[in-house]
């Protein structure tokens, strides 16, 4: 099939949702698929590209504001393909895609990876775009895949559609066993941190885009926690000037080191560093990719008990849940896995085990696959 699969964010900026589109194309190449990926100009990324079996379009937007990208090209470009293929939420471009299908013929697969939400006038705005596109460009959809069933009841825009939805897939995310493995490179040495001490890693984008992954919370939180407890900040963007400014305030700033950001290639090394990963986020979170790579590295996790997260991390088992935005509760959470070496070391083996069993791009190319093979005309 000749697939095309169009994305808001993709690397070298460091998304999940980008990551997920870049490994949904691998796979499909893999599996003999002509994949091409459009998504907007960044930065000195080369506006066409061959990457690892597949092709990639950055167009020039017209309009560009955050991550919302208005492509005009998109309607040139999206001819001839057998199925489209939208990372939704695309501010701009989602209805673009919506009028190319249309205009084509072509079937139209939405991932949905998360509700739009912000605060003040951008939260109104977010409301009222999303209304809209939900009518105009989700429900003319062949198909949504929702990352989990449990956050797409619980979202908003499973609200809007109301009795007008498309029929709905579960496609979660997905990791690389190869490259997400607990065996190879650390990194505490690179960064001056003692193999005794007791290290938190958090990993994210750092701008205003990303804003509800709560590392304002972890911050809080470590300064509840004994001195030997460190936190490594994988990560950059146009926030992070004010958490190394919240981790002065707190008189933590000595115990928490922000690495910049990391080829998502490398992060890896990160997670096999650290005794916990930490994602103390809120909604719109519907999955957390970080949570498989770093339970795939046998590194048990923290999250937020909010729907989506909670069908990745089993309480206990392979980590700990904890209520969103409560600092207390994450320190408890933090010191709880921290102090029992035997049973974070257990928490992250049963980790690794759960991601082989559900979490493979193999598997998740094997769903997308079927899918397509569902709506392709022939």
């Amino acid at each position: 099939l000749r697939v095309a699969h169009i994305t808001a964010t993709f690397p070298p900026y460091l998304a999940g949702t980008g990551n997920v589109c870049y490994q949904n194309a691998r796979e499909l190449a893999r599996r003999g698929h002509d994949v091409h990926v459009f998504t907007a100009a960044y930065a000195d990324a080369p506006e066409l590209e061959s990457c690892d079996g597949f092709t990639v379009h950055r167009l020039r937007p017209l309009v560009r504001v955050g991550n919302a990208s208005l492509l005009p090209g998109l309607l040139r470009e999206l001819r001839g393909f057998q199925v489209l293929h939208l990372h939704y939420p695309f501010i701009l471009g989602a209805e673009l895609v919506r009028v190319a299908a249309s205009a084509s013929g072509t079937p139209l697969v939405i991932s949905f990876h998360n509700d739009l939400i912000g605060d003040g006038r951008r939260a109104r705005f977010f409301r009222l775009y999303q209304s809209l596109s939900a009518r105009a460009t989700v429900r003319s959809a062949d198909r949504i895949c929702a990352v989990s069933d449990d956050h797409y009841e619980s979202s908003r825009l499973r609200r809007t559609l109301g009795s007008h939805e498309p029929q709905i897939v579960e496609v979660p995310n997905g990791v690389d066993l190869r490259q997400f493995s607990p065996d190879g490179e650390r990194v505490r040495e690179r960064y001056g941190i003692a193999g005794d001490e007791r290290l938190m890693l958090f990993v994210s984008a750092l701008d205003r885009a990303h804003h509800f992954k709560g590392l304002p919370v972890l911050l809080r939180a470590l300064q509840q926690l004994a001195a030997d407890h460190r936190l490594l900040v994988v990560g950059d963007g146009d926030l992070r000037a004010s958490y190394e400014a919240q981790a002065r305030e707190l008189g933590v700033a000595d115990r928490v080191v922000f690495a910049g950001l990391q080829d998502h290639a490398d992060t890896a090394a990160y997670f096999r560093s650290a005794d916990v990963t930490v994602l103390p986020s809120s909604p719109p979170e519907s999955f957390g990719l970080v949570l498989i790579e770093s339970l795939a590295c046998g590194t048990p996790v923290i999250a937020s008990d909010i729907p989506g997260v909670r069908s990745v991390v089993t309480h206990g088992i392979d980590g700990l849940l904890v209520p969103q935005g409560d600092s207390d509760a994450l320190a408890g959470a933090i010191r709880r896995i921290t102090a029992d070496e035997d049973a974070r070391r257990a928490m992250g083996a049963r980790g690794r085990e759960v991601v082989e069993s559900r979490y493979t791009w193999e598997q998740i190319g094997a769903k997308l696959e079927a899918i397509y093979g569902e709506v392709a005309r022939p």
